[in-house]
């Protein structure tokens, strides 16, 4: 349900979750996914609503969401998704990975174990959402500055798409491993590749139960730096 301006109202929809418990249960969700359970448009078209007040620079409103509920469409668009699984994320890096996770621990076993769920499931998730930026040409991301304009662009809007499902009932997982196909993923849904880029992917789905926890984090006190590094 809508207002006449066009944002959302209250609905049979809403868990009734408040603001500090949406931001801080939001999780990655990919075991948990109901993959029976349709996701109605008017649902989706509702944090559709909520994620276009996200901030943007200079209000330009760049982002662009692309939905994939077509049964074909979703298993072309999951085979690629698992095809960049295979390749390095950071070709050509040299050094470790800054982490503040230890990938020996049983958290990370139990992130792996629910990824390879979601690589066996994801052609089955009712809908998938690869969310877009538009740019005069790709070389706008060619320094650091251009390209935090231009993920800041986007990304604001998507993260609250994110919190919007959540609130919803509806889980996602930020994936980025089909950008290694980005081209190929373009030709698929038609999006021009000179002039939009590819950001993410989601699954989009209810969830099974929907009590989340707050997951492992580190201590403020080992990032957070006041005045200097």
């Amino acid at each position: 349900m809508t207002s006449a301006d066009g944002s959302a109202h209250p609905s049979r929809h809403h868990l009734g979750l408040t603001a500090d418990e949406v931001l801080t249960t939001t999780r990655a969700v990919r075991r948990r996914l109901d993959l029976q359970r349709p996701v109605p448009r008017d649902v989706i078209e509702d944090c559709v609503r909520v994620a276009r007040q996200a901030p943007s620079g200079r209000n330009r409103q760049r982002w662009d969401f692309v939905f994939v509920e077509d049964r074909r469409m979703r298993a072309a668009v999951a085979e690629l998704w698992r095809r960049g699984l295979s390749e390095p994320a950071t070709p050509g890096v040299v050094g470790l990975e800054p982490t503040r996770m230890a990938f020996e621990s049983a958290e990370w076993t139990r992130i792996a174990g629910s990824l390879g769920h979601l690589v066996d499931h994801l052609h089955e998730v009712p809908v998938l959402l690869i969310p877009c930026l538009r740019v005069a040409d790709r070389g706008e991301l060619g320094t650091v500055r251009g390209q935090a304009g231009a993920w800041g662009s986007v990304i604001p809007a998507f993260w609250s798409f994110m919190l919007a499902a959540r609130e919803r009932g509806l889980g996602t997982a930020w994936t980025t491993s089909h950008l290694s196909y980005e081209r190929e993923m373009a030709e698929l849904l038609g999006i021009p590749y000179d002039t939009v880029v590819q950001v993410a992917l989601t699954p989009v789905a209810y969830t099974i139960g929907t009590e989340f926890k707050q997951g492992p984090r580190a201590d403020p006190e080992e990032f957070s730096h006041w005045n200097r590094w």
